[in-house]
């Protein structure tokens, strides 16, 4: 019941948005390390004069409490009743390095940089000064998180493990998205396993607990501000908010919501073949025709391995996909003379 009401639910989002103009030079229909390629050839392109000091100014507008436009939320806040370390809202003009107030986080530490992005003043322009990665926190909560590593954790933010850092289940979505946005946007600068920790999946190589984030905690209208300020005063997106579906199709995992629609979810047709139900979690039936009698298949995961083979018998066509991990996958029908390729969503 759960899985049904989620589908609907993403059904229902998708509905809600459209794509960007900023992506219409962007093939969307390419998966895996292609369109990571792609997409950081077009996030790249953002501006040299931006500066660590207009960060202070920018989160005003892109931190902006929805519920109070005089104050900014503060990632891995989560308590505004107690001990102001712990505060989600805070004043725009409580700035400072003092108790009770607010400074700069780099979300991807920048010691953790490869090499480290090192000590940074407002003239600081380039990933030092990348508004992206930079987040309005508390300062003693900045100066708790330090340099640890993201890991897996439940509830408010704070230390978990030996050494590690939970962001909160508030903020775990935020944080997967902007690990993203800067390992597709530098590269193996800021490598995913440079900060954070856990099993890494996909061509390009994600955590996992980051897809994991990515799925569980969707986009807010909080976050939605970030993107259409930081396109005009910096020049790009961050690709991964505007639809986290995105890192579904580059690196698999668990479905991400898909914002525009990218995955079709009803029946799949072309020359009278139909493939259902889709998505699933164990058997796919594929209905085919005279024209194209469908011989065999193939299932590739998103980074172009194929993973499943088999030949089809005359009265039962069928591809079981119950031991694949969640994700989305690229369904080959070959027929003696023809093949079509579909794209398939395991839950």
């Amino acid at each position: 019941m759960n899985k049904i009401f989620t589908l609907f639910l993403l059904l229902s989002l998708q509905t809600l948005f459209a794509q960007q103009p900023y992506y219409d030079d962007v093939n969307l229909s390419l998966t895996g390390q292609d369109l990571y390629f792609a997409l950081q050839q077009k996030i790249e392109n953002a501006s040299t004069s931006f500066n660590y000091g207009d960060t202070r100014d920018s989160m005003k507008i892109t931190d902006e409490d929805p519920e109070n436009n005089n104050n900014v939320l503060l990632l891995y806040g989560y308590d505004d009743t107690g001990s102001c370390t712990t505060d989600r809202s805070r004043d725009k003009d409580d700035f400072g390095g003092g108790s009770c107030q607010y400074n700069r986080e780099h979300t991807f530490a920048r010691s953790n940089a490869n090499p480290s992005m090192g000590n940074v003043d407002n003239g600081t322009t380039g990933i030092g000064a990348d508004p992206q990665n930079i987040r309005p926190t508390d300062q003693q909560m900045n100066n708790n998180r330090g340099s640890k590593k993201f890991a897996a954790g439940s509830g408010n933010a704070g230390n978990v493990g030996s050494g590690n850092w939970f962001p909160g289940d508030e903020w775990k979505g935020d944080v997967a998205r902007i690990m993203m946005y800067m390992y597709t946007r530098y590269g193996d600068r800021c490598n995913p396993s440079l900060n954070g920790t856990g099993a890494l999946q996909g061509s390009t190589e994600m955590l996992q607990i980051y897809l994991q984030w990515n799925a569980e905690d969707p986009v807010t209208d909080f976050e939605d501000q970030r993107n259409p300020h930081l396109e005009t005063v910096y020049g790009n997106r961050n690709p991964f908010i505007d639809n986290p579906y995105l890192a579904t199709l580059i690196w698999g995992g668990p479905v991400a919501e898909d914002r525009w629609g990218l995955m079709g979810t009803e029946e799949l047709i072309a020359e009278n073949i139909s493939i259902y139900p889709n998505p699933t979690s164990e058997i796919i039936w594929i209905k085919d025709n005279t024209s194209f009698s469908v011989d065999h298949y193939s299932v590739f995961d998103v980074s172009g391995r194929r993973i499943l083979f088999n030949t089809f018998n005359a009265s039962e066509k069928k591809v079981d996909v119950s031991n694949l991990n969640s994700g989305v996958y690229l369904l080959e029908l070959v027929s003696s003379e023809r093949k079509i390729t579909k794209k398939i969503m395991v839950q």
